[in-house]
């Protein structure tokens, strides 16, 4: 990757060009998808490269470009002194929302202890690394932890949503469906937030699964271990 990343900076840097940032953001928009949208262009502090933010389908998306936009790079920009993936941390910034605009009325939600530790999870039933995450976040006192019912990887992962919702407790039977195994037995056919939130999902960028918001707003995703997922969840309890 690195080998093809090398070869296609030095296109872009053979291809020169005094272009500005609004002549960037008119030679780009020119090959967006409908519906894809540019909300930012800047000049990086590295060569002739421009980024390129984009709102889409998928949730913010970042790519860079040289300043006549003749060769588009899709992948990681990385620090050579630090290894901190830049591109990643744009992401994160730009997907970041306000802990307040989430709907947690159409979340499951369990608070043990005090409830201070604060996190929102958009999980689905038959993915191995929510349960895992799951477990995890079990083991962590004073929390509240609010579930939005994803269904995105299994068509069956639609019915037990949905059941889970109908259950006349159900943080239990999420709980119980996904620490201990046992499925819900409430009938699916009552009125759920699940098919709004899947399209929640899909504007917040929300590709994997877990993704997951603490109150700083920033997107997470994947099945943090304990021992670096109790750092942040202290951090973001702070004023909350």
């Amino acid at each position: 990757m690195l080998r093809i990343l090398a070869a296609a900076l030095l296109i872009i840097f053979a291809a020169g060009s005094s272009a500005d940032e609004a002549a960037v953001r008119r030679l780009i928009s020119s090959k967006l998808r409908p519906g894809d949208t540019v909300e930012t262009v800047q000049k990086t502090s590295y060569g002739d490269l421009y980024e390129i933010a984009m709102r889409t389908a998928e949730g913010p998306l970042v790519y860079y470009v040289d300043s006549g936009a003749t060769v588009i790079i899709a992948g990681s920009i990385i620090d050579a002194r630090t290894g901190k993936d830049l591109t990643d941390a744009r992401r994160r910034a730009l997907s970041a929302i306000k802990w307040d605009s989430l709907p947690l009325q159409s979340a499951v939600t369990t608070v043990r202890g005090s409830g201070r530790r604060k996190i929102a999870v958009f999980s689905d039933p038959n993915c191995p690394f929510c349960q895992r995450f799951e477990a995890t976040l079990d083991k962590v006192a004073d929390i509240t932890v609010h579930i939005f019912l994803y269904p995105v990887i299994k068509p069956e992962s639609v019915a037990l949503t949905k059941s889970v919702w109908c259950s006349p407790d159900r943080a239990r039977a999420w709980n119980d469906l996904m620490l201990r195994g046992i499925r819900p037995r409430a009938s699916p056919d009552c009125d759920t937030p699940v098919d709004k939130l899947v399209q929640l999902g899909r504007r917040l960028g929300a590709n994997s699964t877990p993704t997951w918001f603490l109150p700083d707003g920033e997107r997470r995703s994947g099945a943090m271990p304990l021992e670096q997922l109790l750092p942040l969840l202290d951090k973001t309890s702070l004023g909350n």
